[in-house]
């Protein structure tokens, strides 16, 4: 293997994951695992990658659902045997679910975002501490923000999205207990807010994918993520940071 950084990435085929593997892996130290739910849509996703022409560094797929204990163990079981270790772990996997039910809504939301996010960042735990300069991300959301959702003067006071606020509100706390846990052991681990950027996370349609417009281009939030494995905010580990700064919990 001719690229030394090994990078998993969950729910990596489309939105930030996606643009996320394509700037790391237009490094040639890099190899990005794309974690997919379906390999299908993932081997699609690395297609389109790689006709880009950009790509330098070297990518694999691999069938990852963060709601399936037994997809879990089986990826990090294959992970171990070809690489021997995880350098950067990026929990990106996550959902809304405006069409159901509100128990249900809940019940989906938390499956994915919380109770997969931290189980399955869980699960490479063993191998990230193998790595010379392990890295645990979770994408979280400034939505997620007590702080922001009880200041009536911030942007984010009045968005609606409740499950999934909370979601993100819970992932928060998991990533401030896998940091006090884990810096003795020589983890950085953050909580990431990408922004509000382009993404079917809202649904398939132009007007979902833009919000209306106002979403950005997810290779920023590539780029922000990118900057936290390359060792350029390590001094911010345990905290909850943006492109430019830091967010309250």
């Amino acid at each position: 293997m001719p690229a030394s950084r090994i990078v998993v990435i969950t729910g990596a085929n489309s939105g930030i994951g996606y643009s996320t593997t394509q700037f790391i892996a237009s490094h040639p130290e890099y190899h990005v695992i794309m974690g997919c739910r379906d390999t299908q849509k993932g081997q699609a996703a690395l297609d389109r990658i790689m006709k880009s022409g950009a790509i330098r560094g070297t990518i694999s797929v691999l069938q990852l659902d963060v709601t399936d204990d037994s997809s879990i163990t089986t990826a990090v079981s294959q992970i171990e045997q070809e690489f021997g270790h995880v350098d950067a772990f990026i929990s990106n996997a996550g959902i809304t679910a405006h069409e159901f039910s509100a128990r249900e809504q809940c019940n989906r939301i938390f499956a994915t975002n919380v109770t997969g996010a931290y189980l399955t960042s869980e699960a490479f735990v063993p191998l990230l501490l193998k790595a010379e300069r392990p890295y645990l991300i979770q994408v979280s959301s400034g939505l997620g923000s007590l702080g922001l959702a009880t200041d009536p003067n911030n942007p984010f006071y009045s968005v609606p999205y409740e499950a999934y606020r909370m979601s993100k509100a819970a992932l928060d706390m998991a990533t401030v207990q896998q940091h006090k846990r884990l810096q003795s052991q020589n983890v950085r681990v953050f909580a990431y807010c990408p922004g509000l950027v382009r993404s079917n996370l809202r649904g398939d349609s132009e007007e979902a994918i833009s919000a209306g417009g106002a979403a950005g281009d997810p290779m920023d939030s590539a780029k922000g993520i990118f900057r936290l494995i390359e060792g350029e905010r390590d001094s911010e580990a345990g905290q909850f940071v943006n492109e430019s700064g830091t967010w309250p919990w």
